[in-house]
């Protein structure tokens, strides 16, 4: 059998692009949902703003199209992004299923709330937005859900647990916070 050319390219420039993806910090976040597909939730990274200043603020994450929680998610048609405190890289190791959980329902381990859409909001998170989908988008192996955010809890004093060059991080300010 002979491979190709553009394979090794193609399998070399996935590889460069994986390992400068993993220089890029970024905040840990849980994503939940809950309604008519049931409940579920998955670790994720893809996330950030994409407007603060339409009618309602709104965000972004990104779900691997094979994953039993993105396929939930848009059928619930809500989800909820839990934003990890620096001390809950257990959480995230449950819900990536890099620790399995001692009950096959990973909600069984944690403490968890409801705001309005219903989506579990986890106790402790420096921040949760409860969101609706607005917008799905279809890019390769994932999909792009937009949501309107439709509830905001915010936890005062607590700092982001960041996963930067393949590992678990703290932040740790060099500036004064700008205002």
């Amino acid at each position: 059998m002979r491979i190709s050319h553009n394979y090794f390219e193609e399998h070399f420039m996935r590889q460069k692009f994986l390992d400068g993806m993993s220089r890029a910090a970024t905040s840990v976040c849980v994503v939940t949902t809950d309604g008519p597909a049931g409940i579920n939730g998955m670790t994720v990274s893809a996330m950030t703003s994409v407007s603060a200043d339409s009618l309602s603020p709104s965000l972004l994450i990104c779900l691997n199209k094979a994953s039993l929680t993105a396929a939930m998610v848009i059928r619930n048609g809500v989800f909820c992004v839990n934003l990890l405190r620096e001390d809950q890289s257990v959480l995230s190791d449950i819900f990536s299923g890099r620790t399995r959980a001692p009950s096959t329902n990973k909600f069984d381990q944690i403490d968890y709330q409801q705001l309005s859409t219903g989506s579990p909001v986890i106790n402790g998170v420096v921040v949760a937005f409860d969101c609706r989908i607005a917008q799905t988008v279809e890019y390769g192996t994932h999909w792009i859900l937009i949501g309107n955010v439709q509830d905001i809890q915010l936890s005062p004093n607590q700092s982001p647990l960041i996963y930067a060059n393949r590992c678990y991080s703290k932040t740790a300010p060099i500036t004064q916070p700008h205002h």
